[in-house]
């Protein structure tokens, strides 16, 4: 059955007559003739007396009527979510900007934060990986993903997830090594690690707790520059497991022992929390680190 000639029906039901009906429907009386035969041959009976004065349900008729309303109760619902659905897609207007690590961000976060557009054509969203804490009292972000939970102003702060690094080393360098079974085996390797004195938040000194190596082949503030030289072979560093578990070239070096656990917050001022393109980023944010959590947290 086509379900759309109920529509005509329910019209022709409600005003009795084909104009009239076919004026509340916007279309030709002709065209709801031909709805309503179409109806009546579908079902295989006639569903109005017609007389001088227009069109009357019969029996059969005012048993279908019930059924028609509740579909086109039902229709308008679903246009009404529509239009709503609409208002709320224009409101999802102007720029976001996003302060998050420069790992995470590059890795998880850029590509479906850039999607948001192809939702919401209007919203922009400024990504700011940087190798540094950003600060919302000074308005440098609208989102701020840290790895300490903020302590000052008036601020709306959500854990998202703990998250796991673990020291790596190149598979072709480690070879060469002589193998790793405890920390003090680690005095046969070079290390990588951060500039300590640009070192933006002590959640990432973690390297001491494990060994501390007298002197580093390379620094950098950037963990994607780590990341790229612990590849090069250049020597072993503490990366997250969301960067470095996906790559072949690389290897877990005393898994049991250089096993860490840090912590992602995300937060937004106070009266943000009622901005409707700010709402859209957040909620999106608290589902991709959901969505996350194996990369995150793997075994």
């Amino acid at each position: 059955m086509d379900w759309d000639h109920l529509r005509f029906f329910a019209a022709l039901a409600h005003t009795g007559t084909l104009v009239g009906a076919a004026r509340a429907l916007g279309v030709e009386h002709t065209t709801v003739a031909r709805r309503i035969q179409a109806l009546e041959h579908q079902l295989g009976t006639p569903l109005f007396v017609r007389d001088a004065t227009g069109h009357k349900l019969n029996q059969a008729g005012r048993q279908l009527l019930p059924t028609a309303q509740a579909m086109e109760q039902a229709a308008s619902g679903i246009e009404h979510l529509a239009r709503q659905s609409d208002a709320e897609h224009a409101a999802v207007a102007g720029l976001v900007r996003v302060g998050v690590t420069e790992g995470l961000g590059v890795q998880l976060l850029a590509a479906p934060l850039s999607r948001l557009s192809l939702q919401y054509p209007k919203l922009s969203v400024d990504l700011l990986a940087l190798p540094r804490l950003m600060h919302l009292s000074r308005r440098e972000a609208d989102i701020v993903i840290s790895l300490e939970r903020p302590k000052r102003g008036t601020v709306v702060v959500s854990k998202l997830t703990d998250y796991h690094l673990y020291l790596y080393g190149e598979r072709q360098y480690l070879a060469r090594k002589p193998l790793v079974h405890s920390s003090e085996d680690l005095r046969h390797h070079q290390f990588i690690h951060y500039v300590d004195d640009l070192l933006f938040s002590q959640e990432l000194q973690l390297l001491s707790q494990l060994y501390k190596p007298t002197h580093f082949v390379f620094r950098s503030t950037s963990i994607a520059a780590q990341y790229e030289a612990v590849r090069a072979g250049a020597g072993l560093a503490v990366l997250p497991a969301f960067l470095a578990d996906r790559d072949p070239l690389l290897q877990r070096v005393l898994p049991e022992q250089a096993r860490f656990e840090r912590s992602f917050w995300m937060s937004m001022p106070e009266e943000a929390k009622g901005v409707p393109r700010i709402q859209v980023v957040w909620k999106l944010l608290k589902h991709l680190f959901t969505e996350h959590q194996s990369r995150l947290k793997p075994l």
